[in-house]
């Protein structure tokens, strides 16, 4: 659905992209992520024909985009950060003015329905001027929907949403994905990210340090993985006998569980177990804490980037 090959932005010498290669697949709901600055904007341009790369090429729908014109941007919708509405039009005139540029079937039909689904179908005949920031989020993902494109490309797409907006948008999201529609995300709320997207891309000073499904990406990263160890008690005894394993980096009593750190090279759980066991006591439950995208994202920005960047050139 979308290929970089070795896409290049520069600006007087800055490459605000470098060599970027990324693989998006039909019908994903894919996660592009990067701290301020890194390049994502950038790529969403040159993706939207917006800007022209430098060097490289991009591909959407398997077509090169450079030689496809602009009808392809027919089968795009978009969702930025900030939405410029035309503020004197009611939501309805708005959508109805989208829908005949896009030659919708059934246009206040289709309206109708985006605007309940969203909850805005009471304010149908409002001034956008009086809309808050949440609600022009929400109309900007309807205008978007509008034509049932077959990519969706959402930057920062809840921003200013309040829990329930967030929450439309993510089932509305989900159900486009269901749909077949394939989903391109850039956003900083990475628990959204998460609960969404099945692969992610991190970019880094504009170059593309990982490309993972998220469960592989939150393993490669971590070094440790955190076990959560249920007891009907915990003594101190039974703490110092599994602080004392060379694999054990860190272990933290909270109520009637055991937090602890362990190497991730291999499973230890069963070591543990037995250990507790040994000491007469009793396992109630074990398992292993999953890293969140949150925790991942800062251990690739902050701590691992020298290791994922070498790592990347070898490939």
């Amino acid at each position: 659905m979308i290929r970089a090959e070795n896409l290049t932005k520069e600006y007087k010498g800055f490459k605000a992209v470098h060599n970027l290669n990324l693989r998006v697949e039909k019908g994903e709901i894919y996660g592009f992520l990067g701290p301020n600055g890194a390049g994502k904007t950038t790529t969403i341009l040159m993706l939207l024909q917006i800007l022209k790369p430098t060097a490289g090429k991009l591909y959407l729908f398997g077509q090169d985009l450079a030689q496809s014109g602009l009808k392809i941007k027919t089968r795009i919708g978009v969702v930025s950060e900030n939405q410029y509405l035309y503020k004197e039009m009611t939501a309805q005139e708005y959508l109805q003015f989208f829908a005949f540029l896009y030659r919708v079937a059934e246009p206040a039909k289709r309206i109708d329905w985006l605007l309940e689904d969203l909850g805005l179908i009471a304010v149908k005949n409002k001034k956008l001027g009086a809309f808050s920031h949440g609600m022009q989020q929400k109309i900007g993902f309807a205008r978007a929907l509008l034509h049932e494109p077959e990519l969706l490309v959402l930057d920062e797409p809840i921003s200013g949403l309040d829990p329930t907006g967030i929450k439309q948008v993510r089932d509305l999201i989900a159900r486009q994905n269901k749909k077949g529609t394939t989903i391109f995300i850039s956003s900083h709320l990475l628990s959204e990210v998460e609960k969404l997207c099945g692969k992610v891309g991190i970019i880094h000073q504009g170059t593309l340090l990982a490309e993972e499904r998220m469960e592989t990406l939150k393993r490669r990263i971590s070094d440790v993985v955190e076990l959560e160890v249920e007891l009907p008690e915990i003594r101190q005894d039974v703490m110092d006998s599994l602080s004392k394993f060379e694999f054990v980096r860190g272990i933290k009593r909270e109520k009637n569980f055991l937090h602890i750190k362990v190497k991730a090279d291999q499973d230890y759980r069963g070591r543990i177990s037995r250990t507790i066991s040994e000491k007469g006591g009793t396992v109630l439950g074990i398992q292993v804490k999953e890293m969140s995208l949150e925790d991942a994202f800062m251990a690739i920005t902050q701590k691992n980037i020298s290791l994922l960047a070498s790592a990347t050139e070898k490939s």
